[in-house]
């Protein structure tokens, strides 16, 4: 039985991102000194525009800019040093692709306000608009995308799939409340976040049981420690176990995925939406 594809629009500058026709790419530029795979390669605004460029041109429809390190064990970094570090990467990008949709990977609502008005469209909550009571409130102020990730401070789970369900409930309604448009909330099953390694592929098997919540899903599992640790590689080596998940989320209903390596995961993507956009039943607004 195919999932069930949910079909949505969203205004990014001047520029449009559909979903419901294929799978939608969101590349990653962490602009951190201290990302698990990625950090200090970006900090330089020069450099990470030039990745950003490339990234869009291998095929990502979206550039997910972060400037906090979210890894396990990492150092909390205030709203002043995350801003400078991330707007004027934005600003760059938008200057040198105002077509090209960004995405700000945020907890702070701040940090989320100034990046939009710098040129970001699209709000990425690592805390679901839990960790700051202001958060849903930009986020329907700027009508713009938000993506509500499953995260939590402890992991006393009862019943994985149902606890992740209510978690996501209610940072769902606490969008809601504040005004964000349903239309406009994508979810993220939080895969790497408060979840051990046996949790993280049981998620990966109930990811369906997500999508029945009516919005759409963002898969993030690129070069995660759950797929290191399955496959004993390190980080750079793990393009095909990333793919593997990617694969298995779309097949489940995923839309939207988010990793590093785009040229190659396009190809996992290209091919899987050949078999699953054909005849599947799409929801419309």
């Amino acid at each position: 039985m195919k999932p069930v594809i949910y079909q949505r629009s969203y205004r990014c500058g001047s520029s449009e991102l559909v979903l419901g026709r294929r799978t939608l790419i969101m590349g990653i530029l962490n602009v951190t000194p201290d990302s698990f795979s990625d950090g200090g390669l970006w900090t330089d605004p020069g450099r990470a525009v030039e990745h950003a460029l490339q990234m869009a041109a291998e095929g990502a429809d979206i550039i997910d800019i972060g400037g906090e390190s979210t890894r396990p064990g990492h150092q909390p970094v205030g709203a002043e040093e995350e801003l400078a570090r991330v707007l004027p990467v934005i600003e760059s990008i938008h200057r040198a692709a105002p077509h090209l949709p960004l995405s700000i990977d945020t907890y702070k609502a701040e940090v989320a306000r100034q990046a939009v008005k710098a040129g970001a469209h699209i709000i990425n909550d690592v805390w679901g608009a839990k960790a700051d009571p202001q958060m849903a409130a930009v986020a329907a102020q700027a009508d713009c995308p938000i993506i509500l990730m499953h995260n939590r401070h402890n992991r006393d789970y009862k019943d994985l799939i149902g606890d992740i369900t209510e978690d996501l409930t209610g940072s769902i309604n606490l969008a809601l409340a504040a005004g964000v448009s349903p239309g406009n909330i994508i979810l993220d099953p939080g895969i790497g976040f408060a979840k051990d390694h046996t949790e993280n592929l049981q998620v990966m098997t109930g990811l369906t049981a997500l999508t029945e919540l009516g919005y759409p899903l963002l898969l993030a599992t690129s070069r995660k420690k759950f797929i290191r640790t399955t496959l004993g590689l390190p980080a750079e080596d793990v393009i095909e176990g990333t793919a593997a998940t990617v694969a298995f989320g779309i097949a489940q209903g995923c839309q939207m995925v988010r990793v590093h390596d785009i040229s190659s995961i396009k190809r996992t993507v290209e091919m899987c939406d050949a078999m699953l956009y054909a005849g599947s039943p799409v929801v419309r607004e």
